[in-house]
């Protein structure tokens, strides 16, 4: 907390959701992937085709989170609230996996 308290500018807490690029030698592989991880519960997954043809398929989770904690120097929230704001990013840790 007294790090927190020494900065001039605003503090974010970000937890940044899980991203896993995977190269696929064909469009009905990275299809299949897409499908799967569809299923699987990783919404925010997509294909991206080069302009080369290199096809990649984002398995990504929608499990993000990022809230101001201080804002030009002043402090925004209590101690406690940092502490709940570590477990609720330790359970979407723990949910990537």
């Amino acid at each position: 907390m007294t790090a927190l308290e020494e900065v001039a500018g605003d503090v974010v807490f970000k937890f940044e959701p899980f991203v896993l690029h995977v190269l696929c030698r064909e469009l009905q592989d990275a299809q299949l992937l897409h499908s799967v991880a569809i299923d699987s519960g990783f919404r925010n997954s997509g294909i991206t085709v080069g302009k080369k043809g290199k096809i990649m398929m984002a398995v990504r989770s929608t499990h993000c989170l990022e809230v101001p904690l201080s804002h030009m120097g002043k402090l925004m929230v209590s101690e406690e609230y940092i502490e709940f704001l570590i477990h609720i990013a330790n359970q979407k840790m723990e949910e990537n996996m």
